[in-house]
């Protein structure tokens, strides 16, 4: 999976205006573009979701976007892997590429730190 973290210039940003003034309600805003139902897709979304469920409890939107029915989408954002995670709120923008299997490197990249952590996943998760 990498890791790409993204300028915070509002000039060269691709995110919606909206996002780099910042969401005062300190939800996460994120985007994962995948490629219609293939394995690494379906395992992208299962991943994310759970990664959020467990560690964000409510505070996250997550719009899934299929490639294949919205590609305009794909090329606004400067989409060229799927999967992609676009994590637009909070600041820094990042974007992770891949199915998202490695949990804590997906926890570390959302700038999410042990107290977010589930106590069920304890130290399994983290490889500690």
């Amino acid at each position: 999976m990498r890791l790409a973290e993204e300028p915070l210039s509002p000039s060269n940003s691709n995110v919606p205006a909206d996002s780099i003034a910042g969401d005062p309600s300190g939800r996460y805003r994120l985007r994962l573009f995948v490629a219609g139902n293939t394995p690494r897709s379906v395992r992208a979304i299962r991943n994310i979701r759970a990664i959020c469920d467990d560690n964000l409890r409510g505070l996250y939107d997550l719009e899934v976007v299929d490639i294949y029915q919205c590609p305009e989408q794909m090329q606004a954002e400067q989409i060229v892997v799927i999967p992609t995670l676009l994590k637009a709120q909070p600041l820094p923008v990042r974007r992770l590429v891949g199915d998202l299997s490695d949990h804590a490197r997906v926890l570390l990249a959302l700038d999410l730190d042990d107290r977010h952590f589930d106590s069920s996943q304890g130290e399994n998760e983290l490889g500690n």
